[in-house]
């Protein structure tokens, strides 16, 4: 009986040890899963975010494709109205062998015009303006005591946008300052 009694006190010991081992275990198992869990949770946003950056970037490309299609095909089209442009500058409307002409290239003109607007395609004619490196291109600076120093003088030819981006610069003349005239003998005298 003696044995049995210390039998008794062991075997829950016992269990206590057999039950303990499987506990920490257990719980070290379901830690390792919640790290998994855990893992995988921040890979799945991270694919998501990504996956959300892939769709922006390709309807961003889309819009910019649909915006900016006709810049080659503009590009092409802004000979023909420099060319209409000159041709009336260069003709007299007082000339009446002319004036039917004219007036035909004047429509045309404005027709050609009204139809690159409507396609966003708007003119850049800064006369009088402060000079803009980002929109005009300097062909030559001129001396001028009529307006302020880097203003445009003169547009030899007009400078286009397509959707609010540069699609050919202008080309204009820019005033400078000017020069001081050296001192005369008389005044260094």
């Amino acid at each position: 009986m003696a044995d049995e009694q210390n039998q008794e006190p062991q075997i829950p010991e016992a269990e206590a040890a057999l039950d303990a081992t499987p506990g920490d275990e257990l719980a070290a198992r379901v830690q390792a899963l919640e790290e998994q869990l855990a893992t995988a949770q921040d890979q799945s946003l991270r694919m998501a975010a990504d996956l959300q950056n892939v769709r922006r970037r390709a309807e961003q490309d889309v819009e910019k494709a649909h915006k900016f299609a006709l810049e080659k095909f503009a590009n092409d089209l802004l000979p023909v109205v420099d060319s209409l442009e000159r041709g009336l500058e260069l003709s007299s409307p007082d000339d009446e062998a002319i004036k039917a002409v004219r007036e035909g290239m004047e429509l045309t003109l404005k027709l050609f015009l009204d139809t690159l607007k409507r396609y966003q395609l708007e003119a850049i004619d800064p006369h009088g303006a402060p000079f803009n490196p980002e929109h005009h291109q300097a062909m030559a600076m001129q001396e001028s005591t009529n307006v302020e120093p880097n203003s445009v003088l003169k547009v030899f030819q007009k400078g286009y946008l397509l959707n609010g981006r540069l699609l050919r610069p202008a080309m204009v003349v820019v005033s400078k300052a000017p020069a001081e005239a050296p001192p005369s003998i008389d005044e260094q005298a």
